[in-house]
């Protein structure tokens, strides 16, 4: 089922634009690349279909399972999952938070304007995510519960945002 998920979400984000209004840097340095062509925009009416990923897009099989990290450089978790809309706009990032080589490890779900994606142009575009969100402000988030979660009698409370300032 995690994998259906997984598969999924890498199809919606490709076909969204959710992920490009996120910076990517680059070094000041670097050459830039030969021009090539933009990736057609996905067309909601089945017009259009996307023949290459764009340079400001993402896979899900690339965000899953990267680490999240602090402005202090201090890695506070790793994306365990993407929340979608049902129209493929992507809502929130999973992360899981605490606990040591997942024992005790709770999931938090943070809404995706909070994470910053940028690429080390110095380091073969390595992605790299960070918060401002600091690690004690997500150890003491509620926790996150997939609808799975609920329909099996884990809990019986309905989902709920809560911000943090």
């Amino acid at each position: 089922m995690k994998k259906s998920i997984n598969i999924f979400a890498a199809a919606a984000i490709a076909g969204t634009t959710a992920l490009a209004p996120m910076a990517f840097a680059q070094s000041a340095t670097t050459t830039a690349p030969a021009a090539t062509p933009a990736a057609p925009a996905a067309s909601m009416t089945g017009g259009t279909y996307l023949t290459q990923q764009g340079s400001d897009q993402m896979a899900a099989t690339n965000f899953i399972g990267q680490n999240v990290y602090t402005s202090d450089n201090k890695s506070i978790g790793e994306v365990n999952d993407l929340i979608m809309q049902q129209n493929g706009g992507v809502v929130a990032v999973v992360i899981g938070v605490g606990g040591f080589l997942g024992m005790g490890e709770k999931d938090v779900a943070m809404p995706l304007d909070k994470i910053t994606m940028t690429r080390d142009a110095k380091d073969n575009n390595k992605l790299r995510l960070t918060t401002m969100e600091t690690a004690d402000a997500l150890k003491s988030a509620p926790e996150f519960k997939r609808l799975e979660d609920m329909r099996d009698g884990s809990t019986t409370s309905s989902t709920t945002t809560t911000t943090t300032k």
